[in-house]
C-alpha cells in the first residue's frame, strides 16, 4: 500500500473519532515493560533510552555548523545572539545570556483537555561543532513519565525558543508535567521566546496568515515537500502504537525536524531585521519593527530606524510619519513633529488620519503656540470623522467630543470676550 493510500485510510479514521481516549498513567517508580513493537520501531533509525521511570525512543541528528535551511546559514545564530547582548536591548526576542539556548517543539493527540498527551518532543541546540536535534518518542502512555524526564526539563534551565509555545506547547508539557507530579522532580521554570509573537509584530499587514509553513516560505524560502499534513500526526502516531508500523510514524519525526529547523532560521532572520539594515525589508516591516521598538520605550533605535524608512520609502507606508511623530513629539522636536504630522494627514484615511490632525491641534495649540492652524487641525479633524466609513461609534463619539471642545477653547482664546458656537 502507498503512502498516500494509508494517508488516506487513516484520513477516513479520523473522520470516524472525533476525539482520542484518554489513557491512565501510571505515577509509581515500577518500570513498564518494553511494548512488543520494539524491535520495528528501532530497526527503523530510533535509539532506545532508559532511565528509572521506564524507557524512551529518541532520534538524535547532527548538522554541519554551516548547514542552510531555505535560504538561512544556521551559523548565523551564535551572531544573532551575540547581537542581542552587545545591543543591551530588553526585547522579547533577546535572549538571557546565562541559560543556554534551546529551539522546541512537540506533536500532541490533541489540542486541549487532560486526555491529550505529548508524544513527541523535539529540541535543537548548537554546540561547539554541529546543531544537535534530539527528538523523544513516546513509547505508549504507560511510559509517559520516562518521556518527561529524558528531556532534562526538570534539569537545566534553558531559553526556549517556540512557535506558540506560550499558548499551546508549554501549557501542554506542564499538564502533563501536573499528572506526573507524585513520580517526576519539578518542572523549571524556563525563560521563553515565542516567535509567533515576533512574527506578527514584524509582517502585520504584510503577511495574511501565520501558520509556520507560509512562514517558511515567505520569509525563510524553504518549501516542504512530501510533509504530513498536520492534523493526520495524532492518527498516525496511534496507529503505529496499535500495529506497531513505524513507516508512517517516521514522516511525523520528518515534520517536526523541519519545524525545529525553521525556528532557527526564523530566529536569525528575525534578529536581522530587528538589530541590523537586511535586504528584504519592507516599509511595512521596518515600521512595524520600529513601532515595537517604541512600544518597549527603546525611543533611541525606533527613531532610527523609522527616520531610514522614510528616507527609504518615502510615503509608501504613510503610517511611517504618524509613528515618527509621536518619537519626535516625546523628544520635544515640535517642528519635526508637526512636518510628520502633515505629511500623515495628507496621505492616511480612517482612523490613523484623525489621529494625526488631533496631534496637530495640540501642537500648534500648546507647542507652537499657532492658534489659527491649531483651528484648521481641529476643524479638519472632525470633518474627517463625517467622511470616514469605518469606524467605531465609541472612537467617533470620543473624537468628535474631543474636537468640539477644542474649537470652543480656541475660539475663545482667538475671539476673546466674544461668544462663539463651534461650526
Amino acid at each position: 500500500m502507498s503512502y498516500e493510500q494509508k494517508l488516506m485510510q487513516m484520513k477516513k479514521q479520523l473522520k470516524k473519532s472525533s476525539s482520542i481516549d484518554s489513557v491512565g498513567l501510571t505515577t509509581t517508580v515500577k518500570k513498564p515493560p518494553s511494548p512488543s513493537y520494539e524491535r520495528r520501531w528501532l530497526a527503523s533509525g530510533l535509539l532506545k533510552e532508559e532511565n528509572k521511570y521506564g524507557i524512551v525512543y529518541k532520534r538524535i541528528i547532527e548538522y554541519p555548523l554551516n548547514y542552510v535551511h531555505g535560504e538561512i546559514e544556521l551559523s548565523g545564530l551564535k551572531t544573532s545572539i551575540m547581537k542581542w547582548h552587545l545591543s543591551k536591548e530588553d526585547h522579547p526576542l533577546s535572549p538571557e545570556p546565562t541559560k543556554p539556548i534551546m529551539f522546541f517543539d512537540t506533536e500532541t493527540t490533541g489540542l486541549k483537555g487532560t486526555g491529550t498527551f505529548i508524544f513527541l518532543m523535539g529540541f535543537i541546540e548548537e554546540t561547539e561543532k554541529c546543531f544537535r536535534l534530539t527528538q523523544y518518542l513516546l513509547p505508549g502512555p504507560d511510559h509517559e513519565a520516562a518521556f518527561l524526564y529524558a528531556t532534562r526539563l526538570w534539569e537545566t534551565p534553558f531559553t526556549i525558543v517556540s512557535y506558540n509555545g506560550k499558548s499551546f506547547d508549554i501549557p501542554q508539557v506542564e499538564t502533563r508535567w501536573i499528572l506526573n507530579r507524585k513520580t517526576l522532580p519539578p518542572l523549571l521554570t524556563h525563560d521563553h521566546i515565542d516567535l509567533l509573537h515576533g512574527s506578527r509584530r514584524i509582517w502585520k499587514g504584510e503577511m495574511d496568515r501565520f501558520k509556520l509553513p507560509m512562514i517558511e516560505q515567505q520569509q525563510l524560502g524553504f518549501f516542504r515537500e512530501g510533509d504530513i499534513p498536520g492534523f493526520m500526526a495524532p492518527i498516525i502516531y496511534q496507529d503505529a502504537v496499535k500495529n506497531g508500523d513505524p513507516e508512517l510514524l517516521m514522516k511525523i519525526l520528518f515534520h517536526n525536524e523541519w519545524d525545529i529547523l525553521s525556528l532557527v532560521a526564523l530566529y536569525i532572520r528575525a534578529t536581522n531585521l530587528l538589530l541590523k539594515d537586511e535586504s528584504g525589508h519592507s516599509a511595512i516591516s521596518q515600521t512595524n519593527i520600529g513601532k515595537w521598538f517604541a512600544d518597549l520605550k527603546s525611543y533611541k533605535r525606533s527613531k532610527h530606524i523609522l527616520e531610514n524608512t522614510v528616507d527609504k520609502y518615502g510615503n509608501q507606508h504613510p503610517i511611517t510619519f504618524l509613528h515618527l511623530g509621536f518619537i519626535y513629539k516625546k523628544e520635544k522636536d515640535f517642528q519635526n513633529a508637526v512636518e510628520v504630522f502633515s505629511v500623515a494627514v495628507n496621505h492616511l484615511e480612517g482612523k490613523e488620519r484623525i489621529i494625526a490632525y488631533e496631534e496637530l491641534a495640540k501642537l500648534y495649540e500648546h507647542r507652537l503656540l499657532q492658534l489659527h492652524n491649531a483651528l484648521n487641525a481641529t476643524r479638519n479633524g472632525r470633518a474627517c470623522i463625517l467622511e470616514a466609513t469605518e469606524l467605531t461609534e465609541r472612537f467617533k463619539s470620543r473624537s468628535e467630543i474631543s474636537f468640539k471642545k477644542r474649537e470652543m477653547r480656541l475660539l475663545k482664546k482667538i475671539f476673546p470676550g466674544e461668544t462663539q458656537k463651534p461650526t
